[in-house]
């Protein structure tokens, strides 16, 4: 079987999401008891894998990173029979796309990255670039499938005048879906090199730190600790939370020990009787079942002391002596007024 026939490559101004469109065999026609597929693959200059695509379609859209070369490769598979259920492959069809370099590299800006808090908004920063002229003025430029074309930041984050971040709202639309995001500057005089971003929405989320922290101790020294999901719209059984412990063990400082990584929102921890506070802290991130990474949250601020055993004896001690000491002083009060009084007899009121 012959190779597709005219593979190209366009930019639609997507933000680095390339339309890749070939042409059928010149003699599929013949072959109308099989089926013909294709195999397409791509990636960017550099990358180790390719990515692969199985499909009947001549066109596909798929994203790449426009700072280095794009790549495609497409092949025709052919099955049925006319080939006696045995596939076909035949010889690949290559194609590359370069966007020309523009600017310097060290005008690109510096430390970009992208957080999205509570999966509510997604706030993105970065420093200008080391070669940025005065008078620079950055741009924030996102997409995603759905989205008819690229939309420019209206929420940017200023210092002196410069912006040097953004917040995205309402990005519901985009869920589990590939954010093209493109930073580009302009001054008057300097061409200045673009930064470009691809990250799955909810890859980089952190969640607000868990909320209403509470304990309990028990007869048998087991600490119960209890929390709540952090607020905003992160879904609670997308998150799983870190519990760490610090014990005081007399003059040595009290250290952090990690005691549990969970998904659930309760622990019992059981004690040492030499320890004297107890504070426990618990931070959470998004799970594994619903990014493959994230960011942790802060870590709760609430502390709490717990007694030891000898201390909670001697609290027990204290209001029984004080019980006995009030005793003690009615009964010598009681004795003092009986020796006032004449033996035996009630006291009378004078008659005048």
């Amino acid at each position: 079987v012959a190779p597709p026939q005219d593979l190209q490559i366009t930019d639609p101004g997507l933000l680095g999401s390339l339309d890749v469109e070939w042409k059928p065999p010149p003699n599929v026609q013949n072959f109308n008891e099989c089926t013909v597929k294709y195999k397409f693959e791509y990636r960017n200059t550099g990358d180790g894998d390719w990515k692969v695509i199985f499909t009947r379609k001549l066109k596909s859209r798929v994203g790449f990173d426009l700072s280095r070369t794009a790549e495609v490769k497409v092949q025709t598979l052919l099955k049925g029979r006319c080939t006696d259920d045995v596939e076909v492959q035949s010889d690949w069809i290559y194609a590359t796309f370069q966007v020309p370099v523009q600017g310097k590299l060290e005008s690109e800006v510096r430390n970009f990255h992208c957080v999205y808090h509570d999966w509510a908004y997604l706030k993105c920063t970065w420093q200008p670039g080391l070669l940025s002229p005065h008078g620079v003025h950055y741009g924030l430029y996102y997409w995603y499938e759905g989205l008819g074309h690229a939309a420019q930041c209206d929420d940017y984050i200023q210092d002196h005048g410069i912006n040097i971040g953004c917040m995205l709202q309402n990005l519901s639309q985009a869920e589990y879906k590939d954010l093209s995001i493109c930073v580009n500057g302009s001054a008057a005089a300097t061409l200045l090199r673009p930064v470009d971003g691809t990250p799955c929405l909810y890859n980089p989320a952190k969640p607000s730190p868990p909320k209403q922290l509470a304990f309990s101790m028990s007869a048998s020294e087991e600490l119960h600790v209890v929390w709540s999901p952090p607020g905003g719209d992160t879904p609670p059984q997308c998150l799983e939370y870190e519990v760490q412990l610090a014990e005081d063990w007399g003059k040595a400082k009290a250290a952090w020990t990690s005691v549990s990584t969970q998904m659930e929102t309760t622990l019992t921890i059981s004690r040492a009787n030499q320890s004297r506070v107890s504070c426990v802290r618990v931070r959470g991130r998004t799970n594994i079942f619903c990014a493959d990474q994230g960011f942790w949250s802060e870590w709760t601020q609430e502390c709490f002391s717990v007694s030891s055993e000898v201390d909670k004896q001697l609290f027990i001690l204290i209001p029984v002596v004080l019980s006995l000491s009030s005793s003690l002083i009615i009964f010598m009060l009681i004795g003092q007024c009986k020796k006032r009084s004449p033996a035996g007899k009630p006291l009378q009121a004078s008659v005048g």
